[in-house]
């Protein structure tokens, strides 16, 4: 089964993703700030991260690299959730380690097509 993990301090976008995406196959596991998130990852690492851009307590990228630094054989597909398309804090993440990126608000068929994205990529 893979996991997934949303990061994110808005309670809503954490539930609406998780419902959205929650099946047989996804587990989904929710963060609301990096720390708990890292924590997370430390003791089993998600296969996909959704990330806010915008994380209450840290730099996203430093979330992002962090993660990636973690040991383990899972490293984790990594997309950052934005309200504004932003080339820099985009471009950013990619060198830290980011898949790509989704902008706020998501639907279904959005998030759902982003995360076929990723796994085909995978």
């Amino acid at each position: 089964m893979k996991r997934c993990m949303i990061v994110d301090d808005s309670n809503v976008i954490r539930k609406v993703a998780k419902r959205i995406l929650a099946t047989p196959e996804m587990a989904v596991v929710e963060a609301c700030d990096g720390r708990e998130a890292l924590s997370i990852c430390a003791a089993e690492m998600p296969d996909i991260i959704v990330v806010d851009a915008q994380l209450p307590d840290m730099a996203t990228v430093d979330f992002i690299r962090q993660a990636m630094a973690l040991p383990g054989a899972v490293k984790p597909r990594i997309v950052i959730c934005m309200t504004e398309f932003d080339v820099g804090a985009i471009m950013r993440a990619k060198r830290a380690g980011a898949k790509g990126y989704i902008l706020k608000p998501f639907n279904r068929p959005i998030l759902l097509e982003r995360f076929r994205e990723i796994q085909m990529a995978a």
